[in-house]
């Protein structure tokens, strides 16, 4: 890969590392259904002053149009209820513990399409990794204090959602474009929470913390997180962008230390090995040695083998 796409894999990383931080200090002034609205409306904003540029105004129309119903579906699921359960989780655990649990993502994916979608159906090794990373997400909600059980089970949730949103744009949402997903997606889910993100708005104008972190989380930390994040999967591959998976836990727990004082213990470190190991096994970032020796026969095996097989690995 070209130093391009490595470039844009790490500035995605640690966009969205700094998205738990900023969200922590947010939510200390801001209720999870105000930060909501502020992050997404900016978001939305500013997507939809690149969408003329980027795709042209008569065909987001159409696309938005055409596509309506699962743009609607995509935007609860994907944006609008984890986005919620995140920043309401991060009221009661560290940053670092939620994005440590995000990481879990590709794990609910892998047993959401197990279930209900076959076309991305996992077998085997993979069923294994899935397996591995759900004794990693036990152990760290099973470690927390009473208090923060609730907490992180949110964030738990927010990465169920994410799966299945994933999934739902995979089959349902093909003929949109990415941008016109993401306008979408944002617009929508600020649309459904601005009632009650006015409604539980502070009667007093907030800190300039909590203004900043809305700021950055709406702007770099959506907008222009999606934007590198599509452009790594139309250039890269989706299977290149989806490393971006193992980046952010460190990241975001280096943030927490330095900035808000967070410390981990071992239960944290060994839940993130965990389900790291579990998402590199079920996604089949890594394969066990038998398998490994299978793959050189078959590529031994002649010239059509072999570019059968690098197809299938690009599909990925």
């Amino acid at each position: 890969m070209s130093r391009r796409y490595l470039a844009m894999l790490l500035a995605l990383a640690a966009i969205w590392g700094a998205s738990f931080l900023f969200i922590k200090v947010a939510v200390r002034e801001l209720t999870p259904a105000t930060l909501i609205v502020g992050r997404l409306g900016l978001a939305a904003l500013t997507l939809a002053l690149l969408l003329p540029f980027a795709v042209g105004t008569r065909e987001t129309a159409r696309q938005l149009r055409e596509n309506a119903g699962w743009l609607v579906a995509v935007a609860l699921v994907n944006t609008a209820i984890p986005f919620w359960l995140l920043s309401w989780g991060e009221t009661r655990i560290d940053s670092g513990l939620a994005s440590i649990l995000q990481a879990a993502v590709p794990i609910f994916n892998a047993v959401i399409a197990f279930v209900a979608f076959r076309e991305v159906r996992v077998t085997g090794t993979r069923l294994i990794g899935v397996a591995v990373g759900f004794v990693g997400v036990a152990l760290l909600v099973g470690a927390q204090p009473q208090g923060k059980v609730l907490g992180a089970l949110a964030v738990v949730g927010m990465a169920f959602c994410y799966g299945l949103g994933g999934l739902l744009s995979g089959r349902y949402l093909k003929p949109a474009q990415p941008i016109v997903v993401a306008f979408a997606s944002t617009a929508i889910a600020a649309v459904v929470w601005l009632p009650v993100g006015v409604a539980q708005a502070p009667t007093q104008m907030p800190g300039w913390k909590a203004i900043g972190s809305v700021v950055a989380l709406g702007i770099p930390g959506t907008a222009l997180a999606y934007l590198l994040f599509f452009g790594l999967i139309t250039g890269a591959g989706a299977a290149y962008a989806s490393l971006v998976t193992y980046l952010i836990p460190p990241i975001a727990l280096a943030y927490g230390a330095i900035f808000l004082g967070e410390r981990f213990g071992a239960a944290a470190f060994g839940g993130l090995a965990l389900i790291l190991a579990g998402v590199a096994l079920g996604t089949g970032g890594v394969r066990l040695r038998r398998q490994r020796v299978a793959s050189r026969r078959n590529d031994s095996g002649g010239g059509t083998l072999r570019g059968a097989t690098a197809h299938r690995v690009r599909r990925q």
